[in-house]
């Protein structure tokens, strides 16, 4: 694995971040306007002992000035999916839809036994586990070669395989990750401690000022399931069949169309009601159109008002189209205790062909045998979560608020998203419209909502069609 601070790292450089951080921490107590705050901060060792001073008393945001690049070469998607966690980051990743991986590589832990230490067996087991992911990458090979597309193949490749990354983020969204992967339970798992401890060097030299409050949260490492665990014993993990609406706001509609005029009028909520019903009496359809309006708002802040809770099965190969919509609450079960290897699934492309289904079958089932395997052996989980394969199925939790699930159901409904990502946010629709029928008519596609494309030449072509059949209706209207 490697990692570098892509520019930012001569001394001019970081003496001018020091001091735009410097001076963000002394504008609220500083006389001069804002240009004189940043000049007044021209002593580079003060500057960073204010910088720490202000840090200790908890004013953090300062930090948030300080933005850094990193690239990021050979680590894993094990790394990929934690980082994509830290929703104020930045990220751009080799597509496992478009590249074939097969040439890609692959991480090999050093296995180690309950107790954290050097398995007996070390040597034995990370042969063993190289030549297994040798064949499962073999085995995509072949199932690519029979015509399957990359994007299905993927699902057989384990999760030690390389990825590339470009990752932006501030100083303070770095020195969180450090912590927690340095620190934390999950520096139990030995690539993600590496991890954390390959960006705290470059912090040293590079973000000095975050060094001393790194230093003190040593001690991280408190399981916090640890209650739960010791009143109730672990159920057996059933993937749920399709997206399940857990909670949402009562009302849906009424809310989002109240709130627009409250806002707009100044009035109370009760006065919003009574003007909404006037309208309608004047327009029967006054509702329908005031909710278009809404919708095609540039900020659309009106959605924002009501929110959904919805239980969400997933495939790993898939999480990150889940996980990169930053503005919604996500919950995605921890690696370790390990999950269910039985529960996944095989894409219909492989299972629609006789030769590639038998590879994939044949792979997922040694994949499971090996890895229990290795339990047995007495190997500690955070070793074995590099026996995860992309097909692996998941139950995520997450609360999204209206104009986020508009978003989201606008790339997501298109029929060149993934098809497992389309047929969730297809399902989400449905669950929205049942309870909020005038915004549930306004999510989907853009093509079937606004009736415009942005896929330029790479588009499927329903525009076309759709914008066709408006036509014919505008004619036969006028006729």
């Amino acid at each position: 694995m490697k990692i570098e601070l892509l520019g930012n790292t001569s001394r001019e450089e970081l003496e001018r971040r020091i001091q735009k951080v410097a001076a963000a921490g002394k504008l609220s107590r500083f006389k001069g306007d804002i240009f004189q705050t940043i000049e007044s901060c021209n002593d580079y060792e003060k500057n960073e002992k204010l910088i720490e001073r202000i840090i200790k008393m908890g004013h953090k945001s300062i930090t948030e000035h300080d933005y850094l690049v990193f690239a990021i070469k050979d680590c894993t998607i094990i790394i990929e999916h934690l980082i994509i966690g830290y929703r104020l980051t930045s990220f751009t990743i080799k597509s496992r839809r478009e590249v074939d991986f097969r040439k890609e590589g692959f991480y090999v832990p050093k296995f180690r036994n309950k107790k954290g230490e050097a398995h007996e067996k070390q040597a034995e087991l990370m042969e063993e586990f190289t030549n297994h992911c040798t064949k499962l990458f073999n085995a995509y090979g072949d199932i690519v070669d029979e015509g399957i597309k990359v994007e299905d193949a993927r699902f057989l490749l384990p999760y030690s395989y390389h990825c590339n990354i470009m990752m932006g983020l501030d100083a303070r969204e770095l020195e969180s990750m450090i912590i927690a992967f340095k620190y934390g339970p999950l520096s139990k798992i030995t690539e993600v401690k590496e991890f954390g401890e390959k960006l705290y060097d470059i912090v040293k030299k590079y973000v000095p000022y975050l060094v001393p409050n790194i230093e003190r949260q040593k001690t991280n490492t408190q399981n916090s399931f640890e209650y739960l665990e010791s009143n109730e014993k672990r159920p057996d993990i059933k993937i749920v069949d399709k997206p399940k609406l857990i909670s949402c706001t009562p009302n849906a509609d009424d809310v989002i169309l109240a709130s627009s005029i409250m806002y707009h009028y100044q009035c109370s909520q009760d006065e919003a009601y009574r003007i909404l019903e006037d309208m309608e009496k004047k327009d029967k359809n006054a509702r329908t159109k005031l909710m278009k309006n809404i919708v095609h708002k540039p900020e659309r802040r009106e959605l924002e008002q009501v929110t959904y809770s919805f239980q969400i099965p997933i495939s790993l190969s898939i999480l990150t189209h889940l996980t990169r919509h930053r503005m919604h609450s996500l919950l995605i079960p921890e690696f370790t205790p390990l999950w269910n290897l039985e529960n996944y699934v095989t894409p219909a492309s492989i299972k629609a062909n006789e030769k590639t289904n038998k590879i994939f079958q044949k792979f997922v089932k040694e994949n499971i045998e090996l890895c229990n395997k290795f339990k047995e052996e007495g190997v500690m989980d955070e070793d074995l979560v590099y026996f995860y394969l992309g097909a692996q199925m998941l139950n995520t939790v997450t609360t999204i608020n209206g104009r986020i699930i508009q978003w989201m159901a606008r790339m997501r409904c298109c029929n060149k998203a993934q098809w497992q990502i389309r047929y969730i946010f297809q399902e989400i629709v449905k669950l929205v419209k049942e309870t909020a029928p005038l915004l549930g008519e306004n999510l989907g596609a853009t093509c079937m909502t606004d009736r415009y494309c942005n896929e330029g030449r790479e588009s499927c072509g329903l525009i076309d069609k759709l914008l066709e059949l408006d036509q014919e209706k505008a004619e036969e209207n006028n006729n």
